[in-house]
């Protein structure tokens, strides 16, 4: 029963779900189950496997539910007397942890190309579940992205419209052309996406904003959307336009700000 309970934590994961796993860690007394003994809670209730039914498992699922919607871990414990909060009678206790897994960050990337290959390069390093996204067979294959968690060859605007997108997509925009930078734009804003970004000039970017905001795309959701995407280091050269991208993704994911770290004041020279 255990194999299938993390069989199924890890489909969950790759489905983009959270899961927590809770696992009893002591029991003490009489108690419905033993030390060992795991159960996985999905954010709508669902479970699977059992660490004791009745009063102590309705409220242990409740702490899980609570703990994804936090995304924190978290410890446990319960008396099963008379003088405990639970309403049992067992006469033992439990004491448990609960662990939050949570589905990789993806690093969709819409173009193959120079930038889009030197993305993938650092996605990888940091972390990211990558998924490249080309229709054209020659920049969307396993020779160039070996390691590529998923590729997708076809219609980018087909493709990307059957893609989930969650909040834990970093969508990055560069393919071969403003016309496929639109369809691809089209494809995705006003998602639930924690980051959709579009390489270019600041007049080819304006040039697809205003042809989105002709189809009746809000000027709300076009707001959000990163263009001309990355940090401004001043540079040409495809791998260090690929770090200031990634570098402008990771200050969003991470809220932080574009200060220096170094402190003049504390520094003594």
């Amino acid at each position: 029963m255990e194999e299938l309970i993390l069989k199924e934590i890890y489909k969950s994961l790759t489905e983009g779900l959270s899961v927590a796993l809770v696992t009893i860690t002591e029991s003490i007394g009489s108690t419905p189950r033993n030390s060992g003994s795991i159960m996985a809670v999905w954010e709508d209730g669902t479970i699977k496997g059992s660490v004791g039914g009745g009063s102590i498992e309705y409220k242990i699922i409740e702490k899980a539910k609570n703990c994804l919607v936090n995304k924190e871990d978290s410890n446990f414990h319960y008396i099963l007397n008379e003088n405990g909060d639970i309403g049992m009678q067992c006469g033992g206790a439990a004491r448990g942890y609960i662990k939050v897994f949570l589905p990789r960050n993806k690093l969709l990337i819409i173009g193959g190309g120079h930038i889009g290959e030197q993305l993938y390069k650092l996605g990888k390093i940091i972390g990211f579940y990558t998924v490249i996204f080309d229709d054209r067979q020659e920049y969307a294959n396993e020779k160039i992205y070996s390691e590529a968690d998923e590729i997708i060859y076809g219609d980018i605007e087909e493709k990307l419209a059957r893609y989930p997108v969650d909040e834990s997509c970093y969508i990055v925009v560069v393919s071969r052309g403003h016309e496929s930078d639109l369809k691809a734009v089209r494809s995705v804003v006003g998602r639930s996406g924690a980051y959709l970004g579009m390489i270019g000039s600041a007049r080819k970017t304006q040039i697809v904003i205003n042809k989105l905001l002709e189809e009746g795309i809000s000027k709300e959701e076009l707001e959000k959307v990163y263009a001309p995407i990355g940090l401004d280091i001043s540079s040409e050269v495809p791998e260090e336009i690929a770090l200031a991208i990634i570098s402008e993704i990771l200050l969003v994911k991470n809220n932080g700000t574009l200060n220096h770290r170094k402190d003049i004041k504390r520094v003594k020279i």
